[in-house]
């Protein structure tokens, strides 16, 4: 009995193992579902090559192209004016800028004018006498003399005879101490040089001015001058009288200037050279930064695309028949945010923005 219940339970698993065999057989055998393609959506924009001007973008501080430190060349008290000498005060060209106490110094003056009119009166009689023909001559001189104004310049002698005997007499000598002081008298008042604008005041009046102190800034603020540094790279393309853009850092004002000058002198450490941009304005100020973009030259036949688009710096994506496919360029020049390139045909649809996961033969779509 025993070993006919053995044998029918030995049937029995034998025939579930058959079945479950079969199971996995059947289920392995059944087709996988087909996977889904996905088409991702492209932004293009068609190529048309054409000329690009390729600008070089830099920076600096705006500096007035008119500077000049006030320093003084007399002692003496600061005297007060119509206007505050302070930081900010502007002042038209020959206006004062300051003034010096000068008292002593013109009491001084007078003093020679007086001894060359004396000098000259004493010696009339003797050139009526010796040099009669010129007697008028040198009483013009005499009666000219204005105590109150600029020596006029000393006449002209005809003669080697005539002019040993007014040597002699220390009329040269006495002129030229004379047009000494009054030189120096007008070193006593600062006029401005130009329109312009007070940017520093380092005394105040009533204060005692030394010689060689300095006084002040003074500053033109109709032109003004921006230094940058240009890599040597582009120095040959760069040339005098290149136009150049200029926007301040928020890039809500734009102004136009020039090269003016390219320093040839190369900067050792850095490798690059200066190169100043002349520019006017009513808003410029001393000390503004700028962003500046020179014009180097243009490249002919070329496109621009932004740099994120590149694919190892020599390759580009484009749109043809619904796929992706990727062509090499050139690149010719680096901005901070694009790149000219060349090598792309006309007609040509690159893709305009980042594609996550591309590779060529990619199936795109491409949206307007």
């Amino acid at each position: 009995m025993r070993k006919y219940i053995s044998i029918i339970a030995g049937v029995f698993i034998l025939a579930i193992a058959i079945l479950i065999a079969v199971s996995f057989i059947k289920n392995k055998k059944k087709k996988k579902p087909p996977t889904e393609k996905i088409t991702k959506t492209v932004f293009v924009q068609t190529v048309k090559n054409k000329t690009i001007p390729l600008t070089i973008t830099t920076s600096g501080n705006l500096k007035a192209k008119n500077k000049i430190d006030l320093f003084s060349e007399v002692q003496g008290v600061l005297k007060i004016s119509s206007k505050d000498y302070k930081a900010g005060t502007g002042y038209q060209k020959g206006e004062t800028i300051l003034s010096i106490n000068s008292d002593e110094h013109f009491t001084n003056l007078q003093s020679l004018k007086s001894n060359l009119y004396n000098a000259l009166s004493a010696i009339m009689s003797d050139i009526r006498l010796d040099f009669p023909e010129e007697y008028e001559k040198w009483q013009a001189y005499l009666s000219g003399i204005d105590f109150d104004k600029p020596i006029a310049k000393i006449p002209e002698t005809k003669s080697e005879k005539e002019k040993l005997f007014i040597s002699g007499r220390k009329i040269y000598t006495n002129y030229f101490q004379v047009k000494n002081l009054e030189e120096r008298l007008r070193k006593y008042t600062i006029r401005a040089p130009y329109d312009g604008i007070l940017t520093e005041a380092l005394v105040t009046p009533g204060s005692l001015v030394r010689q060689g102190q300095k006084l002040g800034e003074f500053i033109n603020t109709g032109i003004f001058e921006l230094e940058v540094s240009i890599n040597t790279e582009y120095s040959h393309l760069l040339q005098k009288g290149n136009s150049v853009e200029l926007a301040n850092i928020e890039k809500t004002k734009k102004w136009q200037g020039k090269v003016a000058r390219v320093n040839s002198k190369v900067d050792q450490a850095s490798q690059t050279i200066k190169v100043y941009i002349q520019l006017r304005g009513k808003e410029l100020r001393e000390g503004m930064y700028l962003e500046a973009g020179l014009v180097a030259k243009s490249e002919t036949n070329a496109f621009e695309v932004a740099r994120n688009l590149l694919v190892d710096n020599t390759n580009l994506y484009i749109v043809q028949d619904s796929v992706l496919d990727i062509v090499e360029i050139n690149p010719v020049y680096f901005n901070n945010e694009t790149v000219v390139v060349k090598g792309l045909t006309d007609g040509s649809k690159v893709i305009t923005k980042p594609v996550p996961g591309a590779y060529k033969g990619m199936r795109v779509e491409i949206k307007n």
